[in-house]
């Protein structure tokens, strides 16, 4: 017998007041633009420039073409039903949003681990630099990352579609989340949520040890520099990063972490937002502004393109 008896699923977002939708439509449509222009340059001044065709750039690049990805599988679905006034979502493209989404955050999750391991060998270990960071050790990163990444994703999602949802079809989010449709069944959902905590646990805490050890390393050897100028230009290289990771884990440790009885639906989506809209966004902004290599390497990009449009 089929365990699914629903075709869809109603999306409240944020409001239901008519009054607010034009509102959400223009702010979210801004957002989701600025997030891909600001990604799209960094990707392209990093291509562009050889001088940032190095180990750090190479993982900004994919950082930037993850949020790229991460941001378009849930925000023009949301700007889709703000704009026809409706709702609902079918049970084949929730499952599917829900996938991608996933693995999205779990890639941007390993891929700051990696980032941190770099900049502890650049900084601790200068003289293995070009051997422990070389390209075929920066891809087979890189590859692994794709590959661990899929794990979670796909084990939620399978168990997901075991689960039997009935009459209730409304998700208290903008999103298909996974915490949110266990709320809807009417079916067993232990197993479920015990690997939310036991996969949360390996893939949030498992990386986010390595990125603390790596920093307490990279803390120990910089504050060993005598000169005030080196200790400076070595926390420099770490700032824009060690910012990313503190809004990135400090939002989504306090959605998946814990099991679906604990949440609350409204700290959720302020959570939510801040991890899939707003980090996004700010990425770009944050390893650009205080980044002289990627500040000349834009400067270069907007040069080439004024000089074309003045031929």
């Amino acid at each position: 017998m089929n365990q699914t008896t629903v075709s869809d699923f109603i999306l409240l977002g944020f409001s239901e007041n008519l009054e607010e939708q034009p509102f959400l439509f223009v702010t979210f449509l801004g957002i989701y633009l600025v997030t891909i222009m600001g990604n799209l340059l960094i990707i392209l001044a990093i291509i562009s420039d050889p001088h940032l065709h190095t180990p750090m750039y190479f993982f900004l690049a994919n950082l930037s073409l993850t949020d790229v990805c991460f941001t378009s599988a849930s925000i023009p679905k949301m700007l889709a039903n703000i704009h026809t006034q409706s709702q609902t979502i079918s049970y084949s493209g929730c499952f599917a949003q829900l996938y991608f989404l996933l693995m999205f955050v779990g890639f941007d999750n390993l891929l700051l681990a990696v980032m941190a391991y770099d900049r502890y060998v650049a900084i601790c270990q200068p003289l293995r630099y070009n051997t422990a960071m070389s390209p075929q050790v920066c891809a087979l990163m890189l590859g692994t990352c794709w590959a661990l990444t899929n794990c979670p994703a796909l084990v939620h999602t399978l168990l997901l579609t075991r689960v039997t949802f009935c009459a209730r079809k409304a998700i208290a989010h903008f999103y298909c989340d996974p915490n949110a449709l266990l709320k809807l069944a009417c079916s067993e959902t232990r197993i479920n949520e015990l690997m939310i905590i036991i996969l949360g646990l390996m893939f949030l805490t498992a990386p986010l040890t390595l990125i603390v050890l790596s920093y307490v390393c990279i803390s120990w050897a910089v504050f060993g520099i005598s000169s005030p100028g080196g200790r400076w230009k070595a926390f420099s290289t770490c700032g824009s990063h060690l910012t990313v990771v503190l809004l990135f884990y400090g939002s989504l440790m306090g959605v998946y972490l814990l099991p679906p009885s604990t949440h609350s639906a409204e700290r959720e989506s302020r959570a939510a937002i801040l991890y899939m809209v707003i980090i996004p966004m700010l990425n770009p902004f944050i390893y650009s502004l205080r980044n002289k290599g990627m500040k000349e390497a834009l400067r270069k990009l907007f040069g080439i393109r004024k000089a074309f449009f003045l031929q």
